[in-house]
């Protein structure tokens, strides 16, 4: 699933390379850590080795061990003919013409209709950007950061202006953090390359971060949203349980890490102040260190350097770090409500292997759209759609929603749509929902 690379190990004994006929049951077989198949459009094949030099990560491509990979496949990579390629050597046959195209669960109809869907809106070119709405993001996110410098150099640094400053700054930092995610997702420019490069300048000059390490991270999240073991985001450290079957799980096994019936109580003093200027802060360092990623840290380097040439003279060294951090506290709020009314009141279960339309609808919702609400969740209010097409430029979104929509009414899939205050209130509902569930089964299973 993009990248080069060959395979040397034999396939089947006395099968030819490439010739090989399969079930879906022996395609299922291969599914351990090392011993890794998929299908893609019919097609087998054997990422046993290849996955370790996957550039989106070899998690993300294991995902989808043992299973069919096609609406994924197809979902991610923008130059398919260029990726079939670095394919081709991985090849170990194609499915028996008697086995259907989807394994498992996956409807076959909601899997043809969606990909319709899909072909029709990238023939009406709803993957094709508008460079100047990006031009004019990138451009209000670079004269917030000039105001607040100037700001302080004419009228000094109050605490009045101080926290104006501040402010200003977390304002950045958020949009910053959904145009990197733009770029990420390879949305604005035709070229994978030309993305891939001003998403390193953005996430990485911008905000003092990686772009591999966001990579890897969020396809994972993207491949297969809110599954148990699969999605990072959903990873709490023990600190949460989520959804309706982890609570009963620790219930049950008297797993009692902390008072998760208050789960919903104390979530405002974790999970908002801490994720960005604790959590992530540590995690993205630690994982370019230990990588050896030194070009995301070189990119990385250069925001702290800039922003510390421009601080310390009006703060000192010690005042210019306790500012950043307020602002990584103030954007680690924006971030975690934005990021989590999406998804945390959603369905959280293991992997059920549904088709890719099942999938994204049951993890994901959207929040009624609006310009405040376009701007300040960087149209992740239109989460739905942007998991359907991820590489869907953000300003398309709207445009496509209806005819999702009326998708998700023909085959009955639930389209969720809230409030923004409602997609709010929902995040403490559900923690609370799912740490009364883990009390339940502590006290009583």
């Amino acid at each position: 699933m993009g990248g080069g690379g060959q395979l040397n190990d034999p396939v089947e004994p006395g099968s030819a390379k490439g010739t090989g006929v399969y079930t879906w049951e022996e395609v299922q077989r291969h599914c351990s850590k090392n011993d890794q198949w998929l299908v893609i459009n019919r097609k087998v094949y054997n990422i046993s080795q290849w996955a370790r030099r996957h550039p989106g990560g070899f998690r993300v491509i294991s995902h989808y061990s043992g299973e069919d990979a096609t609406e994924a496949f197809t979902a991610f990579h923008p130059e398919q003919k260029f990726v079939q390629k670095f394919l081709k050597p991985l090849l170990v046959g194609e499915l028996a013409s008697t086995e259907p195209n989807q394994d498992q669960d996956k409807n076959a109809t909601i899997v043809e209709d969606f990909e319709n869907l899909r072909a029709q809106v990238e023939k009406e070119g709803l993957f094709q950007s508008k460079p100047l709405f990006f031009c004019l993001h990138l451009g209000h996110i670079l004269l917030l950061e000039v105001l607040a410098w100037l700001m302080l150099s004419y009228w000094g640094t109050s605490w009045t202006m101080t926290l104006l400053c501040a402010v200003m700054l977390a304002t950045a930092q958020s949009q910053a953090g959904w145009l990197q995610h733009d770029f990420g997702h390879l949305s604005v420019f035709k070229k994978s390359k030309w993305n891939h490069l001003v998403h390193k300048f953005v996430i990485g000059h911008l905000k003092g971060a990686s772009a591999n390490w966001w990579n890897h991270r969020h396809f994972q999240h993207h491949a297969k949203p809110n599954i148990f073991m699969k999605d990072p985001d959903i990873y709490m450290l023990d600190i949460f349980v989520l959804g309706n079957t982890q609570p009963v799980e620790y219930g049950i096994k008297k797993i009692k890490y902390m008072p998760y019936n208050h789960q919903h109580q104390y979530f405002f003093l974790v999970a908002p102040p801490l994720l960005i200027p604790v959590f992530y802060n540590f995690n993205i360092m630690k994982t370019m260190i230990t990588h050896r990623d030194w070009v995301d840290l070189a990119w990385a380097s250069t925001y702290y350097i800039r922003y510390f040439y421009c601080y310390t003279p009006f703060y000192g060294f010690l005042g210019s770090l306790a500012l950043m951090m307020f602002v990584r506290f103030l954007e680690s709020h924006w971030f975690v409500w934005v990021t989590q009314m999406n998804h945390l009141p959603m369905e959280i279960e293991y992997e059920r292997r549904q088709d890719w339309l099942t999938t994204q609808l049951l993890s994901t919702c959207n929040i009624e759209q609006s310009f405040f609400n376009d701007w300040f969740s960087g149209h992740l209010n239109f989460q739905i759609e942007h998991h359907l097409f991820p590489r869907m430029p953000r300003h398309n979104y709207r445009l496509v929603a209806p005819r999702v929509k009326e998708l998700c009414e023909k085959h009955g899939v639930p389209y969720g749509m809230k409030t923004l205050w409602r997609g709010m209130v929902d995040v403490v509902r559900s923690l609370k929902t799912s740490g009364d569930l883990w009390l339940d089964a502590y006290l009583h299973k």
